[in-house]
């Protein structure tokens, strides 16, 4: 087998595009690499720096966090306040998002731009003036305020999202479905919701995901009652060893990896690039 010239490789390929592979190849190494390396942590029984591989590999750490009944209970009160949130910020968005994208009236564009606004300030400031607030109606230390801040946090994702979702319903079959006798409500749920619904479920995703990972807040609101996995983590990190903090970040890696897995039909640029048009 002959080998091709490596001039006649270079020129044959193009510079253009053997700098895009260079390009993609940096970004791969700096986005995946850490993540492996993560990965690696989480099953290793013995690791000591500045070894790049661990020494031993094995389940030492994952019995070791699963132990620990703090942890445990972390864990179940993170997937606890996300799937409430989701759940209330579904029942609370759903509606506001449909009039936003089914009636045009004045200040509708800056009732969205204030969603947006909302995440354009440093959260931990943010956060601050909301335990002020938080002091005086005595919510501090709460489930009903943690669970507030988790709300907060996701209600721009699932306005947005949504908005998109019902304005790529057709009117066309809404109305054709009134003609035939069906009222509001019927045509809502048999008509525009299953047409919207992918949009939809791609908000709730976002919002399950973003409960997942919101800390700040909960740091702020929560403690000491209230200690959900990314809070339990800034502990895992300094108290434990490395490797247990692999194994912890591993396991609020692995639910995100599985939503985006189920959701990876609807999800994609365009989706996203729906979701933040203002129209």
């Amino acid at each position: 087998m002959k080998f091709l010239n490596p001039k006649r490789w270079y020129y044959t390929l193009g510079r253009e595009k053997l700098f895009e592979l260079l390009i993609l190849a940096v970004f791969l190494l700096f986005f995946y690499v850490p993540l492996l390396h993560l990965f690696m942590l989480a099953f290793a029984n013995k690791y000591q720096v500045p070894a790049v591989i661990p020494q031993e590999f094995g389940l030492k750490w994952w019995k070791y966090v699963f132990e620990q009944k703090s942890l445990v209970s972390s864990i179940s009160l993170s997937f606890i306040i996300a799937f409430i949130t989701t759940l209330l910020s579904m029942i609370i968005c759903l509606p506001a998002a449909f009039v936003l994208a089914r009636f045009n009236f004045r200040g509708r564009k800056l009732i969205m731009l204030s969603f947006l606004i909302g995440n354009a300030f440093p959260r931990i400031g943010l956060y601050t003036s909301i335990g002020i607030v938080y002091y005086k109606f005595n919510l501090m230390g709460t489930f009903i305020g943690v669970l507030l801040i988790h709300m907060l946090g996701s209600m721009m994702l699932m306005i947005w999202l949504s908005v998109s979702a019902f304005r790529s319903v057709p009117r066309e079959q809404e109305d054709a479905a009134r003609d035939a006798g069906a009222g509001p409500i019927r045509t809502f749920f048999n008509i525009t919701l299953p047409i919207a619904w992918p949009g939809i479920a791609v908000a709730a995703m976002f919002t399950f995901i973003a409960s997942l990972g919101e800390n700040q807040g909960t740091l702020l609101v929560g403690l000491p009652k209230y200690r959900t996995m990314p809070v339990e983590m800034y502990g895992v990190i300094l108290d434990y060893p490395a490797t247990a903090g692999a194994v912890f970040a591993l396991i609020l890696i692995i639910p995100n990896l599985i939503l985006l897995l189920l959701m990876r039909k609807y999800v994609g640029p365009e989706t996203l690039a729906r979701g933040y048009k203002m129209n």
